[in-house]
């Protein structure tokens, strides 16, 4: 039996219709986001002890963002596994959300801007509690005789 063809260009391309958002514009957005992290006092720090190669980051961002804002299905990762053990709590989280906040509405259309901003407040709650509930866990885990 032959697989049916992907509906992921046609909901690309109306994602891409709706929101004025594209390759390019997602880019800019995850370049100058992380522009301003690295010169951030409370975020800064945090990805300068982990990052070294920043563009290998930045390629990976962009395909992050191109699969969530677009559903390009370009990136393939595990974000969770990635952010578990980083040394962050709420204060971080509002920062990252307050940057990204300023520079999707700086850079896109206010459709797109409120697209990505949605999406971007999603992952950081899911982040959030994936990093405390992985705390919680691991203090019992350690606790138990």
């Amino acid at each position: 039996m032959k697989p049916l063809p992907s509906r992921r260009p046609e909901m690309t391309e109306r994602l891409m219709t709706e929101t004025g958002l594209d390759e390019a514009l997602l880019r800019e957005v995850v370049h100058g986001f992380y522009t301003k992290v690295r010169a951030d006092a409370l975020l800064g720090p945090i990805f300068a002890e982990r990052i070294q190669d920043w563009e290998p980051h930045l390629a990976r961002m962009v395909d992050f963002w191109s699969s969530v804002a677009l559903m390009t299905g370009r990136y393939h990762g595990t974000p969770m596994a990635m952010h578990v053990n980083l040394p962050v709590a709420q204060g971080h989280f509002e920062r990252w959300l307050e940057l990204f906040r300023e520079t999707a509405r700086a850079l896109c259309p206010a459709q797109g801007a409120a697209h990505l901003i949605e999406r971007a407040e999603r992952i950081a709650q899911s982040l959030h509690m994936g990093i405390a509930d992985h705390r919680q866990f691991m203090t019992m885990w350690k606790a138990a005789p």
